[in-house]
């Protein structure tokens, strides 16, 4: 009995190491092929142009949420969709404990900005974020 207890103790702590404090959306991503006409056709549909527009990436702030373009993303992946987290490193350790694998390493991507993201069992991509800038309008 007290080793089926310790057993059960143990999948127990395995679950809740695995538990995952998710803050809500934050990003979606759009692989981009034509980078130029991608921007053009985004700038019209949502009536506004780019708050940040560089040849490596392309962001509109829709409503306090962040909708990017991605000239090198992986077009078989699709859109990429990032939720908030306090803490990427322990989010991608949680998800990898979980059965996720790495799919792009966490990385300051500036003005104390982390992403990354993994591959979940069933083979979708899980975008990780810790934005301090980040407010809703």
């Amino acid at each position: 009995m007290l080793s089926a207890l310790r057993a059960l103790s143990e999948v127990g702590a395995s679950i809740l190491s695995m538990t995952l404090a998710l803050h809500g959306l934050r990003t979606v991503i759009y692989p981009s092929v034509d980078l130029e006409a991608d921007k053009a056709w985004w700038a019209e549909l949502l009536g506004q142009q780019p708050y940040f527009d560089q040849p490596f990436y392309v962001g509109f702030n829709v409503a306090g949420y962040e909708l990017a373009l991605l000239p090198d993303a992986d077009q078989s992946d699709g859109a990429l969709v990032y939720w908030g987290v306090d803490d990427v490193p322990a989010a991608v350790q949680a998800a990898i404990e979980g059965g996720a694998v790495e799919h792009t390493p966490v990385a300051d991507v500036g003005e104390g900005v982390v992403t990354a993201t993994v591959r979940t069992p069933a083979g979708t991509v899980l975008g990780l974020i810790y934005n301090p800038n980040f407010r809703l309008d």
